[in-house]
C-alpha cells in the first residue's frame, strides 16, 4: 500500500502537484474543517494532493457526505487520495465509494499470506538483480515472520553488499546468513495461529521469539486460554449439530480465520480442547508464581498439544 501511494505521489510531481494536505480520521474528527481547508485550496496557486487517511472503512454519515462533497468539488489543481482498510461488501455499495468510483480508481492491496511470501520475496530479489537460492529465500522468509518492510530492507542490504552494476549476482544461504539480521516480529496472535493451523515448527519457533524478545509469559498464556476457550465452545456446539459457519460466526471466528480454525477442530474434540484448555491455565498459574513449574515449557505443552490432533493432545 505505501509503495503504491509512493508511485501516485511520484507521478503527481511530475504533473506539477508540489504541495500535500494530509488528514487523519479519528474520535472527533472534524469533518466540517476539512473540508473548508479543501475549499481554501483553491486561494493557492500550487496543484495540491488532498490525502485523507481513514483507520476504519466506515466513516460514518457526515464522513461519507463529506467525502461525496469532496469528490465533487474536486478540480484539476486537487488530486484526492482517499487511504483505508479493506473495504466490505456494504462499504462498497455505499455513496462515497460510488461517487469515488465514478471519478477516480480503487487500488486494493491484499495480504501476502505465509505460503505467498517466499514468492513475494524471490521476485523482489530478482528485480534488483540478485538471484536467489531456495534456501536464501526460505531464510529470510523464516526470520523476518511476515513483516514486508523488514524483508524490503533486508533485500535492500543485500543488494548494497552484494549488488553488481549491470551483472546479476547469485544469492546462497550462506550470503543471507551473514548479511540478515534477525527481523522477526514476533506477537502472541501469530503464535495461535500457527498452533492452530498444526504448524508446529513455526510455532515452536515464534515462542521462541517471544521468550527471547523478553514478552511476559503471562500474555502468552492469556491468548493461549482465549483461542482454546472459544475453540472448545466451537466444537461443542458442532458436536451438538450446529452448522459450522454459523457456529463460528456465533464464536467470533473471523472469516479469514475460519479455515483454519475448522481444521482444528476436526483434528480435537471437546474432551481434548478442554484438556489444553487446562494446561493454558497452569501456564497462566505458573506465570503469576501461583504454581510450581517453567511457564514456557508449559506453553510449550500446550503449543504442541493444539498444534496436533486429539490423539498426541490426549
Amino acid at each position: 500500500m505505501q509503495e503504491a501511494l509512493d508511485a501516485i505521489r511520484a507521478a503527481a510531481r511530475k504533473q506539477g502537484f508540489t504541495e500535500r494536505d494530509l488528514h487523519i480520521t479519528g474520535p472527533g474528527f472534524d469533518w466540517r474543517q476539512m473540508q473548508g481547508g479543501s475549499a481554501n485550496m483553491s486561494l493557492f496557486a500550487e496543484r495540491r494532493i488532498f490525502e485523507l487517511r481513514m483507520p476504519s472503512a466506515k466513516p460514518g454519515k457526515e464522513g461519507g457526505a463529506a467525502i461525496v462533497d469532496l469528490v465533487g468539488n474536486a478540480g484539476p489543481d486537487m488530486l484526492l487520495l482517499v487511504v483505508a482498510p479493506k473495504l466490505d461488501k456494504a462499504s462498497q455499495s455505499t455513496a462515497w465509494v460510488k461517487a469515488l468510483d465514478a471519478r477516480g480508481g480503487q487500488i486494493q492491496v491484499w495480504p501476502i499470506d505465509q505460503r505467498e511470501l517466499p514468492g513475494w520475496i524471490a521476485g523482489r530479489m530478482r528485480n534488483r538483480g540478485l538471484d536467489p537460492e531456495p534456501d536464501a529465500v526460505r531464510m529470510i522468509a523464516d526470520r523476518i515472520e511476515g513483516n514486508l518492510l523488514a524483508a524490503q530492507q533486508e533485500i535492500e542490504k543485500l543488494h548494497l553488499l552484494l549488488g553488481k552494476e549491470n551483472e546479476r549476482v547469485n544469492i546462497t544461504a550462506e550470503h543471507v546468513s551473514r548479511a540478515v539480521v534477525n527481523s522477526s516480529r514476533y506477537d502472541v496472535y501469530k503464535l495461535v495461529d500457527a498452533a492452530v493451523s498444526g504448524n508446529a515448527q513455526r510455532a515452536l519457533r515464534i515462542l521462541g521469539g517471544l521468550h527471547n524478545e523478553g514478552v511476559e509469559p503471562v500474555i502468552v498464556a492469556w491468548a493461549l486460554t482465549r483461542e482454546l476457550r472459544m475453540l472448545a465452545g466451537l466444537a461443542d456446539s458442532l458436536e451438538a449439530g450446529a452448522e459450522a459457519g454459523n457456529a463460528m460466526r456465533k464464536c467470533g471466528v473471523w472469516q479469514n480465520r475460519q479455515g483454519i480454525v475448522r481444521t482444528c477442530v476436526t483434528r480435537h474434540t471437546v474432551k481434548s480442547l478442554q484438556k489444553l484448555l487446562q494446561s493454558a491455565g497452569r501456564t497462566d498459574a505458573a506465570a503469576k508464581g501461583q504454581l510450581g513449574g517453567d511457564p514456557w515449557q508449559l506453553a510449550m505443552d500446550t503449543v504442541l498439544g493444539l498444534a496436533a490432533d486429539s490423539a498426541c493432545a490426549a
